[in-house]
């Protein structure tokens, strides 16, 4: 998610949403790194909506959690 926010043109839009959309339920649900770093791919994009429903079923945030969804509203 990382590579895709950085270059944040249309194919690393299309890629990062595939990933995101592809990636099994459980490694969502269970891995705050992951979680973290596509909010972070979304508020890149422009994708709020997205961003804030994922920042909403996350159950463990932590720190960077919070600092994603605030930087985000940065860009």
């Amino acid at each position: 998610f990382k590579a895709c926010a950085k270059l944040a043109n249309d194919r690393a839009i299309k890629i990062g949403r595939k990933l995101l959309d592809e990636m099994p339920e459980n490694c969502r649900n269970n891995n705050n790194a992951v979680l973290n770093s596509a909010m972070h791919m979304l508020m890149k994009f422009g994708d709020i909506q997205s961003a804030e429903r994922i920042f909403r079923s996350n159950k463990k945030k932590d720190i960077i959690t919070y600092n994603a969804i605030i930087k985000g509203n940065i860009y």
